[in-house]
């Protein structure tokens, strides 16, 4: 793994009026790492990624691409540099095929006319890439399942080519079969050489798809873990703050009940 990060954080802050939403925040992404970004609600996830987005200029601290300063002022910044972020609402036109929601707003064009039959072919060479299975790419969207919606959703965050995608909540209220689909689909932007920064409450897609994990806690750092070494009750200590709670103590009922 390369040892400069594509994107850092250097003690990044930000404040909304009286509160202080994040407080000295650092974090690297390098490519073709999976960087779970976990916390309890109101740690400050959301502003984090926000900030990276473009979406909020930051107080306090700077960002890096590739080693250099960089600012980060609207959203259009961070697409221009190479962050695409896909969030939990997925922001798809239901009414619209899939070729469309691929490339709305970046449509092709010969002089002044639309080229349907590139956007086609080039969204068919896309999913076939990241071995996306959807019946066409002629279909509206709103007849695609859950699984399905969200792949496409992150398909069109790669039209651009980013280095980074940032994945907000990518598996909520998705099922057994159409999770596994979407972590497919994240493991498969790491073997492309993609940094991934992905938002989760589920600790199993963390563990099962990311390489570290980045703990958030009332807006500061609370550790950073590697998935391989660390446990399931240790990151949860971090997000809450206190080694003695439910998981902790069920976990040592557990290893009682085995003695």
């Amino acid at each position: 793994m390369p040892n400069e990060p594509v994107l850092a954080l250097r003690g990044v802050s930000k404040r909304f009026g009286a509160v202080q939403a994040l407080t000295d925040v650092h974090l690297e992404i390098s490519p073709g790492e999976v960087v779970a970004l976990v916390g309890d609600n109101g740690a400050g996830k959301s502003t984090l990624v926000k900030t990276i987005a473009g979406v909020h200029a930051i107080d306090e601290g700077h960002l890096e691409w590739k080693g250099r300063p960089v600012q980060i002022h609207r959203p259009h910044d961070a697409q221009d540099l190479g962050i695409a972020t896909v969030y939990q609402d997925l922001a798809l036109c239901d009414n619209l095929d899939v070729v469309a929601n691929l490339f709305l707003g970046s449509e092709v064009r010969t002089v002044s006319v639309l080229d349907e039959v590139a956007m086609e072919q080039r969204a068919m060479e896309l999913l076939k890439t990241l071995s996306i299975r959807i019946p066409s790419v002629r279909i509206p969207v709103a007849s695609l399942s859950g699984g399905q919606r969200q792949v496409v959703a992150i398909a069109r965050a790669l039209i651009g080519d980013p280095q980074v995608v940032i994945l907000d909540e990518p598996t909520a209220a998705l099922g057994v079969e159409q999770t596994a689909q979407v972590l497919d689909l994240v493991e498969r932007l790491r073997e492309r050489g993609l940094g991934v920064i992905l938002i989760s409450h589920n600790m199993a897609d963390v563990q099962a798809v990311a390489d570290r994990v980045a703990v958030l806690r009332l807006g500061r750092n609370n550790g950073v873990f590697s998935v391989r070494d660390t446990s399931h009750e240790e990151i949860i200590a971090a997000i809450t703050g206190a080694t003695d709670n439910a998981v902790t103590r069920r976990q040592a009922r557990t290893t009682e009940a085995a003695k």
